[in-house]
């Protein structure tokens, strides 16, 4: 049994220790784009770690991606496609994460280019009091 198999399980414990309370407050919103890449690098590090035969580090990476996961699912801010339910689905969050992920993919891919309807209109009023 290696000694870095329980410094790196202590570290997946101390994060989910510190993601506990984002989990149990219900009025915490982590953006998708912040919960998504630590739930998928904590996978891969639960697999890199399972088969480096270190089981420890292994369930505390897995742990860590089920916390993120678990935050990316209920702590998201509202998804504007359903006005009905104010929470939203399951279906609904994933249904944004697509739609956020497809806009990064985008905005990387064309860093030139501005998508204007990313942003609130500007109502017609504060153009006038500028004109003046």
């Amino acid at each position: 049994m290696m000694w870095q198999d329980f410094v790196f399980m202590a570290g997946s414990s101390l994060s989910i220790v510190f993601l506990a309370p984002t989990l149990r407050d219900t009025a915490a919103r982590v953006p998708i784009a912040t919960s998504a890449p630590s739930m998928i690098i904590g996978g891969v590090y639960a697999v890199t770690f399972a088969t480096l035969g270190m089981t420890f580090s292994a369930a505390g990476a897995l742990a860590t991606c089920v916390m993120w996961t678990l935050i990316s699912f209920f702590r998201a801010p509202k998804s504007p496609y359903n006005r009905s339910h104010p929470a939203g689905s399951a279906g609904d969050r994933f249904d944004l994460f697509c739609a956020d992920a497809r806009n990064w993919v985008e905005r990387k891919r064309h860093r030139d280019s501005v998508r204007l309807d990313s942003y609130a209109p500007a109502d017609a009023s504060s153009f006038a009091s500028r004109a003046d």
